[in-house]
Protein backbone atom coordinates (compact mmCIF):
# COMPACT_ATOMS: atom_id res chain seq x y z
CA UNK A 1 0.00 0.00 0.00
CA UNK A 2 0.89 3.55 -0.24
CA UNK A 3 3.69 4.86 1.98
CA UNK A 4 2.99 5.77 5.96
CA UNK A 5 3.44 8.71 7.99
CA UNK A 6 5.72 8.41 11.30
CA UNK A 7 5.73 9.90 14.53
CA UNK A 8 6.88 9.51 18.24
CA UNK A 9 6.38 6.44 19.61
CA UNK A 10 3.96 5.97 22.15
CA UNK A 11 4.42 2.71 24.05
CA UNK A 12 1.72 0.24 23.72
CA UNK A 13 0.43 -2.10 27.31
CA UNK A 14 0.13 -5.32 25.70
CA UNK A 15 1.13 -7.43 29.25
CA UNK A 16 -2.60 -7.74 29.40
CA UNK A 17 -2.43 -9.63 25.60
CA UNK A 18 0.10 -11.78 26.82
CA UNK A 19 -2.14 -12.85 29.79
CA UNK A 20 -4.70 -13.44 27.65
CA UNK A 21 -2.71 -16.33 26.10
CA UNK A 22 -0.98 -17.22 29.56
CA UNK A 23 2.32 -16.22 27.81
CA UNK A 24 4.95 -13.58 28.02
CA UNK A 25 7.83 -11.88 26.29
CA UNK A 26 10.15 -9.77 27.74
CA UNK A 27 9.96 -6.48 25.20
CA UNK A 28 5.90 -5.94 26.84
CA UNK A 29 5.28 -3.73 29.46
CA UNK A 30 3.38 -4.23 32.59
CA UNK A 31 1.40 -1.53 32.26
CA UNK A 32 -2.12 -2.57 30.67
CA UNK A 33 -5.09 -0.38 32.02
CA UNK A 34 -7.29 -1.83 34.61
CA UNK A 35 -9.70 -4.44 33.73
CA UNK A 36 -7.44 -5.39 30.49
CA UNK A 37 -6.61 -8.55 32.02
CA UNK A 38 -9.26 -10.98 31.19
CA UNK A 39 -10.56 -12.48 27.81
CA UNK A 40 -13.94 -10.13 28.72
CA UNK A 41 -13.40 -6.00 27.72
CA UNK A 42 -13.83 -3.75 30.62
CA UNK A 43 -17.20 -2.05 30.50
CA UNK A 44 -16.27 1.24 28.89
CA UNK A 45 -14.02 -0.64 26.05
CA UNK A 46 -17.28 -2.72 25.43
CA UNK A 47 -19.68 0.10 25.09
CA UNK A 48 -16.83 2.45 23.45
CA UNK A 49 -16.28 -0.44 21.02
CA UNK A 50 -20.12 -1.89 20.30
CA UNK A 51 -20.70 -5.54 20.25
CA UNK A 52 -19.10 -8.49 17.75
CA UNK A 53 -21.39 -7.82 14.26
CA UNK A 54 -21.11 -9.91 11.46
CA UNK A 55 -19.94 -8.69 7.82
CA UNK A 56 -21.64 -9.06 4.71
CA UNK A 57 -21.05 -12.05 2.23
CA UNK A 58 -19.95 -9.46 -0.23
CA UNK A 59 -18.60 -6.03 0.77
CA UNK A 60 -17.67 -2.76 -0.39
CA UNK A 61 -14.66 -2.05 2.17
CA UNK A 62 -11.89 1.13 1.72
CA UNK A 63 -8.96 1.17 3.65
CA UNK A 64 -8.57 3.89 6.69
CA UNK A 65 -5.51 5.59 6.85
CA UNK A 66 -4.93 5.78 10.81
CA UNK A 67 -2.07 8.12 10.90
CA UNK A 68 -4.37 11.16 9.58
CA UNK A 69 -7.04 12.67 11.71
CA UNK A 70 -9.65 11.46 9.82
CA UNK A 71 -12.83 10.67 11.50
CA UNK A 72 -14.61 7.42 10.98
CA UNK A 73 -17.73 8.42 10.98
CA UNK A 74 -17.30 11.29 9.24
CA UNK A 75 -15.75 9.75 6.07
CA UNK A 76 -18.46 7.50 6.47
CA UNK A 77 -21.43 9.87 6.54
CA UNK A 78 -19.18 11.53 3.82
CA UNK A 79 -18.26 8.61 1.36
CA UNK A 80 -21.60 6.50 2.29
CA UNK A 81 -19.05 3.29 2.86
CA UNK A 82 -20.01 1.82 6.27
CA UNK A 83 -17.14 -1.21 6.69
CA UNK A 84 -13.63 -0.35 6.76
CA UNK A 85 -10.41 -1.52 7.32
CA UNK A 86 -8.00 0.16 9.46
CA UNK A 87 -4.34 0.07 8.35
CA UNK A 88 -1.96 -0.45 9.88
CA UNK A 89 -1.40 -2.14 13.15
CA UNK A 90 2.76 -3.27 13.29
CA UNK A 91 5.19 -3.28 16.28
CA UNK A 92 6.43 -0.14 18.02
CA UNK A 93 10.36 -1.19 16.51
CA UNK A 94 12.29 -3.93 15.31
CA UNK A 95 12.61 -6.57 17.69
CA UNK A 96 9.68 -5.36 19.61
CA UNK A 97 6.08 -7.90 20.52
CA UNK A 98 4.67 -4.66 21.06
CA UNK A 99 1.48 -3.46 18.89
CA UNK A 100 0.81 -0.09 17.84
CA UNK A 101 -1.25 2.43 15.16
CA UNK A 102 1.63 3.32 12.72
CA UNK A 103 4.21 3.06 15.44
CA UNK A 104 2.90 6.17 16.39
CA UNK A 105 -0.49 5.28 18.42
CA UNK A 106 -1.54 3.03 21.03
CA UNK A 107 -3.12 -0.10 20.19
CA UNK A 108 -5.89 0.31 22.58
CA UNK A 109 -7.24 3.93 20.91
CA UNK A 110 -9.91 4.81 23.18
CA UNK A 111 -10.83 7.20 20.46
CA UNK A 112 -10.77 4.40 17.94
CA UNK A 113 -13.06 2.13 20.28
CA UNK A 114 -15.84 4.68 20.05
CA UNK A 115 -15.38 5.34 16.33
CA UNK A 116 -15.79 2.38 15.61
CA UNK A 117 -18.85 1.56 18.24
CA UNK A 118 -20.44 5.12 16.55
CA UNK A 119 -19.75 2.67 13.20
CA UNK A 120 -21.66 -0.03 14.27
CA UNK A 121 -24.66 1.87 15.11
CA UNK A 122 -24.56 3.33 12.06
CA UNK A 123 -24.87 -0.27 10.22
CA UNK A 124 -20.91 -0.27 9.51
CA UNK A 125 -17.79 -2.48 10.99
CA UNK A 126 -14.61 -2.37 10.49
CA UNK A 127 -11.49 -5.02 9.61
CA UNK A 128 -8.26 -4.46 11.60
CA UNK A 129 -5.07 -4.34 8.91
CA UNK A 130 -1.65 -5.35 10.40
CA UNK A 131 1.43 -5.01 8.36
CA UNK A 132 1.57 -2.66 4.82
CA UNK A 133 4.17 -1.34 3.06
CA UNK A 134 6.23 0.91 5.80
CA UNK A 135 5.63 -2.10 7.95
CA UNK A 136 6.97 -5.31 5.30
CA UNK A 137 9.83 -2.79 4.28
CA UNK A 138 11.68 -1.89 7.91
CA UNK A 139 10.26 -5.22 9.70
CA UNK A 140 7.86 -4.00 11.92
CA UNK A 141 5.15 -6.21 11.03
CA UNK A 142 4.21 -8.02 14.32
CA UNK A 143 5.09 -11.01 12.99
CA UNK A 144 8.03 -10.18 11.70
CA UNK A 145 9.32 -8.42 14.62
CA UNK A 146 8.26 -10.73 17.62
CA UNK A 147 9.91 -13.93 17.43
CA UNK A 148 7.57 -15.65 20.00
CA UNK A 149 4.18 -16.91 18.44
CA UNK A 150 2.36 -17.02 21.26
CA UNK A 151 2.65 -13.46 22.11
CA UNK A 152 2.01 -12.77 18.60
CA UNK A 153 -1.56 -14.27 18.91
CA UNK A 154 -1.81 -12.76 22.37
CA UNK A 155 -1.39 -9.28 20.22
CA UNK A 156 -4.30 -10.75 17.87
CA UNK A 157 -6.53 -11.52 20.91
CA UNK A 158 -6.26 -8.50 22.64
CA UNK A 159 -7.31 -5.78 19.64
CA UNK A 160 -10.38 -8.36 19.21
CA UNK A 161 -11.05 -7.72 22.71
CA UNK A 162 -10.47 -3.86 22.75
CA UNK A 163 -12.45 -3.27 19.67
CA UNK A 164 -14.87 -6.33 19.09
CA UNK A 165 -13.98 -7.10 15.70
CA UNK A 166 -14.51 -10.33 13.62
CA UNK A 167 -12.48 -9.84 10.90
CA UNK A 168 -8.22 -9.21 10.99
CA UNK A 169 -6.70 -8.29 7.43
CA UNK A 170 -2.77 -9.17 7.63
CA UNK A 171 -1.30 -6.99 4.74
CA UNK A 172 2.53 -8.85 3.77
CA UNK A 173 4.25 -6.73 1.65
CA UNK A 174 8.11 -6.00 0.33
CA UNK A 175 10.74 -7.75 2.76
CA UNK A 176 8.07 -9.59 5.05
CA UNK A 177 6.70 -11.39 1.80
CA UNK A 178 10.78 -12.86 2.19
CA UNK A 179 10.64 -13.74 6.06
CA UNK A 180 9.99 -17.36 5.88
CA UNK A 181 10.24 -17.40 10.05
CA UNK A 182 8.01 -14.28 10.17
CA UNK A 183 5.43 -16.35 7.59
CA UNK A 184 5.54 -19.27 10.09
CA UNK A 185 5.01 -17.29 13.12
CA UNK A 186 1.64 -15.77 11.50
CA UNK A 187 0.18 -18.36 10.43
CA UNK A 188 0.84 -20.17 13.62
CA UNK A 189 -0.55 -17.43 15.31
CA UNK A 190 -3.53 -17.12 13.43
CA UNK A 191 -4.11 -20.74 14.40
CA UNK A 192 -4.15 -20.29 18.09
CA UNK A 193 -6.43 -16.76 17.74
CA UNK A 194 -8.89 -18.89 15.47
CA UNK A 195 -8.99 -21.84 18.16
CA UNK A 196 -8.67 -19.03 21.23
CA UNK A 197 -12.17 -17.35 19.51
CA UNK A 198 -13.82 -20.74 18.52
CA UNK A 199 -13.70 -21.46 22.39
CA UNK A 200 -15.01 -17.95 23.23
CA UNK A 201 -17.90 -18.03 20.99
CA UNK A 202 -15.85 -15.25 18.63
CA UNK A 203 -16.85 -15.62 15.01
CA UNK A 204 -13.28 -14.77 13.21
CA UNK A 205 -12.67 -14.37 9.47
CA UNK A 206 -8.77 -13.83 8.20
CA UNK A 207 -7.99 -12.16 5.27
CA UNK A 208 -4.85 -11.76 3.62
CA UNK A 209 -3.84 -8.60 1.36
CA UNK A 210 -1.00 -9.47 -0.96
CA UNK A 211 0.51 -7.92 -4.63
CA UNK A 212 -0.30 -10.03 -7.33
CA UNK A 213 0.36 -9.55 -11.23
CA UNK A 214 -2.26 -10.10 -14.07
CA UNK A 215 -0.72 -13.45 -14.25
CA UNK A 216 -1.58 -14.24 -10.60
CA UNK A 217 0.55 -14.13 -6.88
CA UNK A 218 4.11 -14.38 -7.56
CA UNK A 219 5.64 -17.48 -5.52
CA UNK A 220 6.96 -15.59 -2.48
CA UNK A 221 3.02 -14.30 -1.73
CA UNK A 222 1.81 -17.33 -2.49
CA UNK A 223 4.38 -19.22 -0.42
CA UNK A 224 1.90 -16.92 2.84
CA UNK A 225 -1.01 -19.00 1.57
CA UNK A 226 0.89 -22.20 1.34
CA UNK A 227 2.13 -21.74 4.73
CA UNK A 228 -1.20 -21.33 6.30
CA UNK A 229 -2.20 -24.31 4.81
CA UNK A 230 0.23 -26.32 6.33
CA UNK A 231 0.02 -24.82 9.35
CA UNK A 232 -4.07 -25.27 9.79
CA UNK A 233 -4.54 -21.18 9.43
CA UNK A 234 -7.56 -20.76 7.79
CA UNK A 235 -7.93 -18.25 5.49
CA UNK A 236 -11.68 -16.23 4.83
CA UNK A 237 -10.17 -14.02 2.03
CA UNK A 238 -7.22 -13.65 -0.16
CA UNK A 239 -7.28 -9.62 -1.11
CA UNK A 240 -5.23 -8.90 -3.83
CA UNK A 241 -3.28 -5.20 -4.68
CA UNK A 242 -4.13 -4.63 -8.01
CA UNK A 243 -1.83 -2.04 -8.78
CA UNK A 244 2.34 -1.27 -8.45
CA UNK A 245 2.58 -3.28 -10.94
CA UNK A 246 5.55 -1.33 -12.47
CA UNK A 247 7.16 -4.12 -14.73
CA UNK A 248 4.30 -3.90 -17.47
CA UNK A 249 5.02 -1.83 -20.48
CA UNK A 250 3.40 1.07 -21.37
CA UNK A 251 0.12 2.21 -20.21
CA UNK A 252 -1.70 -0.66 -18.55
CA UNK A 253 -5.57 -1.08 -18.38
CA UNK A 254 -6.15 -1.47 -14.94
CA UNK A 255 -9.64 -2.96 -15.15
CA UNK A 256 -8.31 -5.46 -17.18
CA UNK A 257 -4.85 -6.37 -15.47
CA UNK A 258 -7.52 -6.51 -12.34
CA UNK A 259 -9.98 -8.63 -13.65
CA UNK A 260 -7.08 -11.05 -15.08
CA UNK A 261 -5.37 -10.77 -11.73
CA UNK A 262 -8.64 -12.30 -10.28
CA UNK A 263 -9.23 -14.94 -12.64
CA UNK A 264 -5.61 -16.48 -12.53
CA UNK A 265 -5.53 -16.09 -8.60
CA UNK A 266 -8.74 -18.21 -8.88
CA UNK A 267 -6.66 -20.98 -10.12
CA UNK A 268 -4.04 -21.01 -7.80
CA UNK A 269 -6.86 -21.21 -5.25
CA UNK A 270 -8.13 -24.21 -6.46
CA UNK A 271 -4.68 -25.64 -6.43
CA UNK A 272 -4.43 -25.15 -2.68
CA UNK A 273 -8.50 -25.93 -1.50
CA UNK A 274 -9.41 -28.75 -3.84
CA UNK A 275 -12.85 -29.16 -2.66
CA UNK A 276 -14.22 -26.10 -2.55
CA UNK A 277 -15.80 -25.09 -6.32
CA UNK A 278 -14.41 -22.57 -8.54
CA UNK A 279 -17.75 -20.67 -7.19
CA UNK A 280 -16.91 -20.99 -3.40
CA UNK A 281 -13.22 -19.91 -4.68
CA UNK A 282 -14.28 -16.72 -6.00
CA UNK A 283 -16.19 -16.24 -2.44
CA UNK A 284 -12.75 -15.80 -0.79
CA UNK A 285 -11.54 -13.07 -3.30
CA UNK A 286 -11.40 -9.80 -3.11
CA UNK A 287 -9.96 -7.10 -5.51
CA UNK A 288 -8.26 -3.87 -3.68
CA UNK A 289 -7.81 -1.03 -6.58
CA UNK A 290 -6.36 2.16 -6.08
CA UNK A 291 -8.41 5.41 -7.63
CA UNK A 292 -6.41 7.40 -9.91
CA UNK A 293 -2.75 7.30 -10.29
CA UNK A 294 -0.34 5.25 -8.79
CA UNK A 295 3.25 5.08 -7.53
CA UNK A 296 4.57 4.33 -10.56
CA UNK A 297 6.36 7.32 -11.27
CA UNK A 298 6.11 6.70 -15.02
CA UNK A 299 2.33 7.37 -14.62
CA UNK A 300 1.61 4.39 -17.09
CA UNK A 301 -0.74 2.71 -13.93
CA UNK A 302 -4.12 4.98 -14.02
CA UNK A 303 -7.13 3.74 -12.77
CA UNK A 304 -10.60 5.25 -13.72
CA UNK A 305 -14.18 5.30 -12.95
CA UNK A 306 -14.30 3.58 -16.19
CA UNK A 307 -11.77 1.02 -14.73
CA UNK A 308 -13.34 0.61 -11.53
CA UNK A 309 -17.06 -0.46 -13.12
CA UNK A 310 -15.29 -2.74 -15.11
CA UNK A 311 -14.09 -4.48 -11.83
CA UNK A 312 -17.18 -3.79 -10.67
CA UNK A 313 -19.06 -5.89 -13.29
CA UNK A 314 -16.75 -8.72 -12.69
CA UNK A 315 -17.20 -8.92 -9.03
CA UNK A 316 -20.71 -8.80 -9.52
CA UNK A 317 -21.24 -11.60 -12.10
CA UNK A 318 -18.00 -13.81 -10.20
CA UNK A 319 -20.03 -12.92 -6.75
CA UNK A 320 -16.07 -12.13 -5.22
CA UNK A 321 -16.18 -11.20 -1.78
CA UNK A 322 -14.86 -8.14 -1.08
CA UNK A 323 -14.15 -4.69 -3.28
CA UNK A 324 -11.81 -2.40 -1.80
CA UNK A 325 -10.04 0.79 -2.90
CA UNK A 326 -6.42 2.23 -1.60
CA UNK A 327 -7.66 4.26 0.11
CA UNK A 328 -11.00 6.03 1.50
CA UNK A 329 -8.74 9.71 1.59
CA UNK A 330 -7.89 9.26 -1.41
CA UNK A 331 -11.20 9.62 -3.09
CA UNK A 332 -11.23 12.92 -4.45
CA UNK A 333 -9.77 15.20 -7.45
CA UNK A 334 -7.95 17.64 -5.40
CA UNK A 335 -4.46 17.31 -6.43
CA UNK A 336 -4.68 16.95 -10.43
CA UNK A 337 -1.77 15.09 -11.77
CA UNK A 338 0.19 14.07 -8.43
CA UNK A 339 1.76 10.45 -8.00
CA UNK A 340 1.01 8.37 -5.34
CA UNK A 341 -1.00 11.09 -2.75
CA UNK A 342 -2.11 9.82 0.95
CA UNK A 343 -4.93 12.45 0.17
CA UNK A 344 -6.22 12.65 -3.44
CA UNK A 345 -6.18 10.16 -6.36
CA UNK A 346 -4.34 12.60 -8.80
CA UNK A 347 -6.93 12.90 -11.38
CA UNK A 348 -10.33 14.95 -12.22
CA UNK A 349 -13.20 13.57 -10.13
CA UNK A 350 -15.90 14.31 -8.04
CA UNK A 351 -15.64 13.81 -4.47
CA UNK A 352 -16.09 10.17 -3.56
CA UNK A 353 -16.81 9.35 -6.87
CA UNK A 354 -15.32 5.78 -6.95
CA UNK A 355 -17.18 5.31 -3.21
CA UNK A 356 -20.68 6.13 -4.65
CA UNK A 357 -19.86 4.01 -7.52
CA UNK A 358 -18.38 0.68 -5.87
CA UNK A 359 -20.91 0.93 -2.74
CA UNK A 360 -23.38 -0.89 -4.17
CA UNK A 361 -21.68 -4.12 -3.97
CA UNK A 362 -22.23 -4.47 -0.44
CA UNK A 363 -25.03 -6.88 0.10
Amino acid sequence: MARRATGSVIAVAVALAVALCACSSSTQTSSAPAGAQSDKPSTSAAQGAGGFQQWPARVYSPYFETWTNSSLPSLASQSGARYFNLGFLQAESTGSCTLTWDGSQSADSAAYQSEIGQLKQEGGNVALAFGGQSAGNNGTEIADSCSDVSAIAADYEAVINTYHVTRLDMDVELNALNDSAGIERRNKAIAITEAWAASHGHSLQIQYTLPVQPSGLQPNALAVLQSAVQEGAKVSLVNIMTFDYYDLSGGVDMGTAATEAATSVNGQLAALYPKKSRQQLYAMEGITFLPGIDDNPNKTEVTSASNARQILSFARDHSLGMLSIWAIQRDHGGCPGSVDSNSCSGISQDNWAFSHLVESFTS
